[in-house]
């Protein structure tokens, strides 16, 4: 829901009646005759709709008060603090949305030009992807990599919304083929019932993983692209630590896919398991990582090899299923009132995508899924059908290189909702790195925009790659320097320091930074009580 400070301090609802053609569909109750009635809000805060007085003028009576239920109740509109300056709609937290918002913030404008920004997003917390894997080896505090909206923005004018955009009514269309100038972009439609007006969007919706390519594994392979997939990760981990604990039976955990996700996955949970454990990550490529830079690569087999992962490369899941035989043996236990299938294994049917290799199965405790993702931008229906928003196979907003939305002058896509092609026709990757560099020239952009000002092409500047290996352990390879790679703990200290200086904000990383530095500390006295105890055992 939205966050309730900034609904009391700032909303007030009316009726919408303006855009009752693309309501009627979504709110028949209330806009069936809304052509032959007047309709007025009552003072009414009932939880499960509001109460109209509706007064018709085709019968000449008063009317009767109708109380229209929760799904047909009317859009509430959002009322901005300022009725005169430019108003951005920010939709989604993550490094393309919450940076955008930052920059923005952080440039200087004419008082009357100032932005008033909203961000909008369904989680309370932004999260630093990159350092999700910390979170499984016990590196990095929840909050270090997962701070709330509210104090990173604390100190800044941009209006956080705890919600969900459902719909889009975008206007700027009307300038392909009309006025070069229009009053308004649009509007979006958030799942709690709040309609908020723009004068220019910002689509930075994220993308989420894509399980419905194979059968089973929405309903038995555990995604790791959010902080909620890893702690539920995490969770199933020391569930399966708990139950062997002391006992000789490993436990068995397959990785999907072999890209940069899945390497540090497989990484991170063999060095956490270490002998009590076994890993066995699955690609179709013959290799691991196979657009990574050479000394990348090469430094995960080394480090994958010593902790004894398995690599089953050239292999496809045909499909996950449930151990039956295990199924049938065993009734789930119960823990806190909940049914629990804490011995549930699984089997993964594997077929070659390569000549010679044999099918085989795969038993598992849990499948970790690190293949594919999808936007979330085709779930953002736009009101308009026939301005639909233009979309690639992959559901990205396709867009020219200012990043504005094509045919959409209004709306700047960014992140995994933007779908822009390199000089060489390549696309851009969805990484962190290229939503850090759109979300500052989509801020400079805007601002341009706002005062008629010329729009920068955008142009990605690859500054290099790191992959993370365990809590000691990672490469990088800067692209400046060709042919070095920093592996090992020079890499592992030269990766956080460079995504300490990427955090959201000053105060955030200077309490990151501080908290790290402890921990350093405490660790290296306790590294050097372990070698003492362990020359004075010896000696």
């Amino acid at each position: 829901m939205m966050s309730s400070v900034a609904l009391a301090a700032s909303a007030s609802f009316v009726p919408f009646n303006s855009r009752a053609k693309h309501l009627a569909r979504l709110f028949p109750g209330f806009s069936r005759r809304c052509g032959e009635t007047n309709i007025s809000l009552s003072a009414s805060s009932q939880q499960k709709g509001f109460r109209f007085a509706v007064a018709s003028s085709a019968s000449g009576t008063n009317g009767n008060v109708a109380e229209i239920p929760e799904a047909e109740t009317a859009p509430q509109l959002y009322s901005w603090p300022d009725k005169k300056r430019p108003r951005v709609c920010i939709l989604g937290g993550g490094f393309g949305g919450l940076y955008t918002a930052l920059r923005l913030e952080s440039l200087e404008w004419p008082d009357d030009k100032k932005p008033q920004v909203i961000l909008v997003d369904q989680s309370e917390r932004f999260v630093f992807k990159p350092m999700l894997y910390e979170l499984l080896s016990g590196e990095v505090d929840a909050w270090e990599i997962a701070p709330r909206f509210s104090d990173l923005l604390a100190n800044t004018s941009v209006l956080f919304f705890q919600d969900k955009a459902k719909l889009l009514y975008p206007s700027d269309h009307l300038e392909v083929n009309g006025p070069t100038q229009s009053s308004r972009g649009g509007s979006v439609l958030l799942e709690s019932g709040l309609l908020v007006e723009y004068d220019w969007l910002v689509l930075a919706l994220g993308a989420e993983a894509k399980l419905d390519v194979v059968p089973g594994a929405i309903e038995f392979a555990l995604p790791f692209s959010t902080l909620e997939d890893a702690c539920k990760v995490d969770h199933k981990l020391r569930t399966l630590e708990r139950r062997n604990f002391r006992k000789e039976s490993a436990i068995r955990v397959a990785v999907v896919g072999c890209g940069y996700s899945g390497v540090e996955l497989a990484a991170t949970v063999s060095e956490r398991l270490q002998d009590r454990g076994t890993v066995q990550a699955i690609n179709v490529e013959t290799t691991i990582c196979p657009n990574a830079p050479p000394g990348n690569r090469e430094a995960a087999i080394k480090v994958l090899s010593s902790r004894k992962v398995e690599l089953l490369l050239g292999y496809v899941v045909r499909c996950i299923r449930r151990d039956v035989d295990l199924e049938a043996s065993e009734k789930p236990t119960k823990s806190i009132g909940v049914a629990q299938h804490d011995s549930e294994k699984y089997i993964l049917e594997l077929q070659p995508a390569q000549r010679g290799l044999q099918s085989q199965t795969v038993e598992a405790d849990i499948v970790l899924w690190t293949v594919g993702n999808k936007s979330l931008l085709p779930k953002l229906e736009p009101g308009d059908r026939p301005y639909d928003l233009p979309l690639n196979a992959r559901g990205q907003a396709e867009t020219d290189e200012t990043l504005r939305v094509n045919g959409h002058p209004r709306i700047f896509a960014v992140g995994d909702s933007c779908a822009l092609r390199e000089s060489s026709g390549r696309l851009l990757p969805s990484t962190a790195q290229v939503a850090f560099q759109q979300a500052d020239f989509a801020g400079w952009n805007l601002w341009a925009a706002i005062n008629d000002r010329p729009l920068l092409p955008f142009r990605f500047q690859n500054l290099g790659e790191m992959i993370t290996l365990g809590r000691n352990d990672a490469a990088i390879s800067p692209s400046f320097i060709e042919g070095l790679t920093l592996e090992g703990p020079i890499g592992h200290t030269a990766r956080k320091l460079a995504y300490l200086i990427r955090l959201p904000t000053d105060e955030h990383r200077l309490k990151v930074g501080i908290s790290w530095l402890t921990k350093s500390a405490i660790d290296s006295v306790a590294s050097i009580q372990s070698t003492l105890t362990k020359v004075l055992s010896d000696s």
